[in-house]
């Protein structure tokens, strides 16, 4: 299994290329996040099993997400602790972001980037209640979102339906808004009794989405019909820090979690986990899949460890 240390960084968010099948972003933080600077970590799988370091920035605060861009295989944005965002161009060998967005009062514990081919913008979740709307290529927000009574931990765009983003808050509330309307989202439910920490678009079929809570566990919903959860999944011990729906696999999801755990999730087969993978040993942050290969997985945690790999009960 290809493992990467980060020295002295604590993992946050892991996020394969998008046109890249062996190139990963790593963003991570000192002293666990709440102090410190940040690293973005460029790293590369090697023909030979290894994961070998192309790059690392650097930045004065912590780091707590990253994504590419959909059009430019050199840029990738972070978040920051500082309330900004920062695009980076990782073509040149420049030490500091080509642009810096900074409006959020608080830590900025999101950032995605529109999957849809008829828009190319970002999205910014904050501790500061709000959600944001950028164009890249301006300084300033396009439009701000407010509805969430608490920190807004994570805000990700519909991969199917242009305009559309979800966002999940210490509030318990997930909220499904349309871009074009900042005013009042189009739906807003009660998905747990407790923080919402991460929520995730099903990439097969448009009109369902998943969260993850606090209380450990992960729900299945359909936007037409948002009365009652259309899964449950149980086992994890403590917090759900974050879930992905695989590229691969309409009824397939991973999460991350507190307990130190990697779990396989098919909300079609059992409520339980398909398989539990127990390689951190500290609180485990970041998780995405390959969208190049069938079934690879990332995360990293914040015993500074970044591992890639595929889950036995996926390698069929």
């Amino acid at each position: 299994m290809p493992t990467f240390l980060t020295p002295n960084r604590h993992g946050y968010s892991v996020r394969f290329s998008p046109f890249s099948p062996d190139r990963i972003a790593v963003a991570t933080s000192q002293y666990y996040g709440l102090a410190g600077g940040g690293t973005l970590f460029l790293l590369e799988l090697t023909p030979d099993g290894g994961i070998t370091e192309i790059q690392s920035l650097q930045w004065g605060d912590g780091l707590f997400d990253v994504v590419w861009s959909e059009i430019d295989s050199n840029t990738v944005v972070s978040a920051s602790g500082d309330g900004g965002l920062q695009l980076w161009n990782i073509s040149t060998v420049a030490s500091l972001p080509h642009s810096v967005y900074k409006e959020h009062k608080k830590e900025v514990y999101s950032v995605d980037w529109s999957r849809t081919r008829q828009e190319q913008y970002m999205l910014s979740a904050s501790w500061d209640c709000t959600v944001k709307l950028w164009d890249p290529n301006r300084l300033s927000s396009l439009n701000t979102y407010l509805g969430h009574s608490q920190l807004v931990y994570n805000a990700m765009f519909s991969p199917h339906i242009p305009n559309t983003f979800a966002s999940v808050s210490g509030d318990g509330f997930l909220k499904l808004w349309n871009t074009l309307n900042s005013q009042r989202p189009n739906a807003s439910i009660k998905a747990h009794d407790a923080e919402v920490l991460s929520c995730d678009w099903c990439k097969y079929e448009q009109n369902v989405l998943a969260t993850a809570g606090s209380d450990g566990i992960i729900k299945g919903w359909d936007i037409r019909n948002m009365s009652i959860p259309i899964f449950e999944l149980k086992g994890c011990e403590y917090a759900v820090r974050r879930i992905h729906f695989s590229p691969h696999s309409m009824s397939t999801l991973a999460s991350v979690s507190y307990d130190f755990t990697t779990r396989i999730w098919d909300f079609k087969q059992s409520v339980d986990a398909i398989e539990v993978i127990k390689h951190h040993s500290e609180f485990t942050y970041g998780l995405d899949w390959n969208i190049h290969r069938k079934s690879q997985l990332a995360d990293c945690g914040w015993d500074s460890l970044v591992h890639v790999f595929t889950p036995r009960c996926l390698q069929m």
